[in-house]
């Protein structure tokens, strides 16, 4: 079913800025539902703050997409026999518009995979260390990297031929899937596909032609830590992004969690996914209450968070560029709400809507159709969130610290 979206397309390879996962979120007005009461907004005394945002950092759209432009083109194309999703995805192209997409209905089959928690690619994850250069972070159990040998911290020198020294690592991931694409951004590689792989382990360079396959991720991964040098035991909630029934997961944490104890909720390279997953999410930590507002061609809309959270364990929330779409939206909600100390980098600054429609050949159109607001009224479209305490280097120990401040582990 078609609907309202909040999504992260990738974008086309000559933009650079091709994206580790795309999820699509439908948002339901109403279906999360709250009240505002004399303290709901969860703040210790004070209503939602307002604030202005940062310059932005990244381009927006220059202007909005024409829909009825986008369906004539599709129309007249496929009319003189030519590709009606390529005439579409011109005119979309044309406009400047940063987050509009055009799919085939194949590419747009992928979504229902992504929007499982699943892809096809090759099990590993990527991380940026010293100089640009891009190491393995972890591999999956029982995965094709995993089977070739390939370990965490193995230097990635080159994907396919390609040097990925410098490169973003969303890009550097959709390489490894098999995203990026000449023309239209994303369509999902099919397993089997071959995926050729350069790597450094100290002195030894190696190659390693790995096979796709459907890789199954889990979304949340709870750790714990003991505390010592005078630091609480925390309750570490990493979400990798949001699919089906990952805010869930994130409550059923919380819960678990010992008394008393502080949680790092850690939504670093987060790249976003179900919006209603991440205000599920948010109602672990809110007692109800506004999450975030919404306009859909102009018309206002609102989503609020489930009674009963967690208003009173300490919550640091960890963030970085990666971090996008419905992660800032989460991010936004529980810093407005002064819920959350927010420490890291500035997030990425995704807060578009996108609107999918069906065209006559069976492609589908994702066009902006307006952005969404933090509790607060900030705007996070080309702005992104900044956090409480910056943070480039030891994050994790840095957050620690600060949850000792916050009363952590009483």
């Amino acid at each position: 079913m078609l609907g309202p979206t909040m999504s992260v397309p990738p974008r086309r390879a000559r933009r650079g800025a091709a994206l580790t996962l795309v999820f699509v979120g439908v948002l339901t007005a109403g279906a999360l539902t709250g009240s505002w009461g004399a303290d709901a907004d969860g703040r210790h005394g004070g209503g939602p703050p307002t604030a202005v945002p940062p310059p932005a950092h990244h381009a927006t759209a220059a202007r909005a997409v024409d829909r009825a432009a986008v369906a004539a083109a599709a129309e007249a194309a496929a009319r003189d026999g030519k590709s009606g999703s390529q005439a579409a995805a011109e005119v979309v192209g044309r406009s400047g518009d940063a987050w509009s997409a055009v799919y085939s209905a194949r590419e747009y089959e992928g979504f229902a995979l992504a929007l499982d928690g699943a892809y096809v690619g090759v099990g590993l994850t990527t991380r940026r260390v010293g100089e640009g250069g891009m190491e393995v972070g972890a591999v999956q159990p029982g995965g094709p990297a995993e089977r070739a040998g390939i370990a965490p911290g193995d230097r990635i020198l080159t994907v396919d031929g390609v040097d990925v020294t410098g490169h973003p690592v969303t890009e550097v991931v959709s390489r490894l899937r098999g995203e990026l694409r000449p023309y239209a951004a994303w369509a999902p590689a099919q397993p089997g596909t071959p995926v050729r792989i350069a790597l450094q382990r100290g002195r030894q360079r190696w190659e390693r032609t790995l096979r796709r396959e459907r890789v199954v991720t889990q979304s949340v991964a709870v750790d714990r830590t003991s505390g010592g040098d005078r630091q609480p035991p925390t309750t570490r909630i990493k979400v990798g992004s949001f699919t089906r029934g990952t805010g869930e997961r994130v409550r059923d944490a919380v819960r678990a969690a010992a008394p008393g104890e502080g949680v790092v909720l850690d939504l670093r390279g987060n790249p976003g996914g179900l919006l209603t997953e991440a205000v599920s999410a948010a109602s672990a930590f809110l007692d109800g209450g506004l999450v975030a507002t919404y306009d859909v061609h102009g018309r206002p809309h609102a989503l609020y968070a489930d009674p009963g959270g967690d208003t009173r364990r300490p919550l640091v929330v960890l963030v970085d560029g990666g971090t996008m779409s419905a992660a800032e939206l989460l991010t936004g909600a529980l810093q407005d709400r002064g819920r959350a100390v927010v420490l890291g980098s500035r997030t990425f600054g995704k807060g578009s809507i996108q609107m999918p429609s069906r065209l006559p050949d069976g492609s589908v159109a994702e066009l902006t159709v307006g952005h969404y607001r933090t509790p607060g009224g900030r705007a996070v479209d080309g702005a992104g969130i900044t956090p409480d305490l910056a943070v480039h280097a030891g994050a994790e120990q840095r957050a620690r610290a600060v949850m000792g401040g916050l009363g952590g582990g009483s």
